[in-house]
């Protein structure tokens, strides 16, 4: 697969939101994601003015699915969507039902493993009931949680050759990558590199990030889409 940079817009504003994604897609950016902060507050509207301002751009809704699979993937893709999200700590039946909701509307199934006891065995899990992609996916507050007491951050770098590895789907990593760790997820074999908070969003007000944010997406979109198919 050809290496692709996705943008998790995490923001609470639609406004800001378009604001920044029209400057990432300038950068070179591939995909959009309606973050699940940007959901919670605008919900499908958001993802409707996404979709209207960027006809052709693929998004992805980032639902964390957890219950009432069908009913949020065919409203996410009535409104837009490309992509949606379910996790795999749901139960197994919303995973089925994500993914037919997914072939009756067409659109991909986005499986993430964030909080399960075994991360390489919930990828797996994931693929075995049809998700297309694999998030690979250490969460903001579990992140922040080990850090005040403080031990070593978590990364999902730290189990990502394993979980691409195990699955034949493409992966991506999230959770707290920098610029340099973002970077070099294709060389881990994980061609979907998602940027997002705190690389492109302020973490503690969920704001576009202060800086030159546009050149550094310029750059991190460069050498990404340098590398061969991963």
């Amino acid at each position: 697969m050809k290496p692709i940079v996705q943008i998790s817009l995490d923001l609470t504003n639609i406004d800001e939101a378009l604001e920044t994604a029209a400057m990432a897609l300038r950068a070179g950016v591939d995909w959009l994601e309606a973050g699940t902060p940007l959901l919670l507050a605008e919900g499908l509207h958001g993802v409707r003015k996404l979709r209207e301002a960027f006809p052709k751009t693929p998004i992805v809704a980032d639902l964390k699915t957890m219950d009432g699979g069908y009913l949020e993937t065919e409203m996410m893709a009535k409104a837009g969507a490309t992509y949606v999200v379910v996790m795999a700590r749901a139960h197994e039946e919303t995973v089925k039902v994500v993914v037919k909701a997914g072939k009756d509307y067409g659109v991909k199934v986005m499986g993430d493993n964030l909080g399960c006891p075994d991360m390489v065995k919930g990828a797996k899990w994931l693929e075995n009931l049809g998700c297309d992609y694999i998030i690979h996916h250490i969460g903001y507050d579990e992140r922040r949680g080990i850090a005040a007491n403080g031990m070593r951050m978590p990364s999902p770098l730290d189990q990502l050759r394993e979980v691409v590895e195990a699955v034949s789907v493409p992966v991506q990593a999230v959770g707290g990558l920098s610029l340099e760790e973002a970077i070099q997820c294709p060389s881990y074999g994980a061609p979907m590199v998602v940027l997002g908070a705190p690389l492109t969003i302020d973490a503690d007000s969920f704001r576009t990030a202060d800086g030159y944010l546009e050149s550094s997406l310029r750059l991190i979109c460069t050498k990404i889409h340098s590398y061969q198919n991963v």
